[in-house]
């Protein structure tokens, strides 16, 4: 039922109930009824239609207000994830791309296209361009409002790295997702994403291990790779790693990185010194 008719059907309920009462009280009912009796019984019918009718009627007034306010959030909503789309589109998406043909004509003319550092640079960049794209697609076209369960996101995300970086993650995901705070779930979440990116980009692998177990105080999480290892100093200088830092503190859980020549392993722990 649309809202106007909602406010119509407000509007004349009560009056049409009086008016069909008066036209039985004095048509067919008025040898048997009294004057007096016949006004209280007036008065009583329009409480009787007000407290069952109306009622019903300002619930369903009220549940289509809400719905119309929810559908103009909604619309607000996504009119502003296009909007900043299109500003990272026709800013630093387009930005990113000339900066990317400037690097190849400057290692074409300087002659270092095979260079480890150039090359390095090269790769970092296009993981910039990719995130960026990325954004832009998840802004323009949201995900479905379906809940999807936090552990099948995580590993649906998973999936997404290993097709799109030809990187195998091998995984040991023992932690119910009940037993994480929606918080908890956020943030445990893009702790992962930042140690699997940073493998991607620094650590020179096809391979990585991501485990979440339970312990006597908590849970245990790790993601670990085989590759070369973060760069120098990286650990301490990283500015995602600086993020992953300031989330753990924030949860009171605790962080160790493991740095070597074989590899990095990340462990963040709840309940307990990793």
């Amino acid at each position: 039922m649309t809202y106007n008719k909602i406010k119509w059907l407000i509007l004349l309920l009560p009056t049409l109930s009086v008016g069909l009462w008066e036209y039985v009280r004095h048509t067919i009912l008025e040898p048997y009824l009294s004057m007096t009796f016949g006004n209280y019984l007036s008065g009583a019918i329009v409480f009787l239609v007000t407290l069952y009718f109306l009622n019903k009627l300002f619930g369903l007034l009220e549940k289509t207000h809400r719905e119309l306010q929810k559908e103009r959030e909604e619309k607000a909503v996504l009119e502003e994830r296009e909007k900043v789309a299109k500003e990272l589109h026709d800013g630093i998406a387009q930005s990113l791309f000339f900066l990317s043909v400037k690097l190849n004509k400057l290692g074409k003319e300087q002659g270092i296209l095979e260079e480890e550092s150039y090359l390095n640079l090269k790769k970092t960049l296009q993981h910039v361009h990719e995130d960026t794209r990325q954004a832009i697609h998840n802004l323009r076209y949201p995900q479905e409002q379906t809940p999807i369960p936090w552990t099948e996101n995580l590993h649906k995300f998973l999936d997404e790295l290993e097709r799109d970086h030809q990187l195998k993650i091998h995984r040991q995901w023992e932690l119910p997702e009940q037993d994480l705070s929606p918080k908890e779930k956020v943030e445990l979440f893009a702790c992962v994403k930042e140690a699997l990116i940073n493998v991607i980009k620094h650590a020179e692998t096809d391979e990585a291990w991501v485990n979440a177990v339970h312990d006597e105080n908590g849970w245990i999480c790790s993601v670990k790779d085989n590759g070369k290892g973060m760069p120098e100093n990286y650990s301490e200088s990283g500015y995602g790693l600086k993020i992953v830092r300031d989330r753990i503190r924030s949860m009171g859980w605790s962080l160790q990185i493991d740095n070597k020549n074989s590899g990095t392993k990340m462990v963040i722990q709840k309940g307990g010194a990793a």
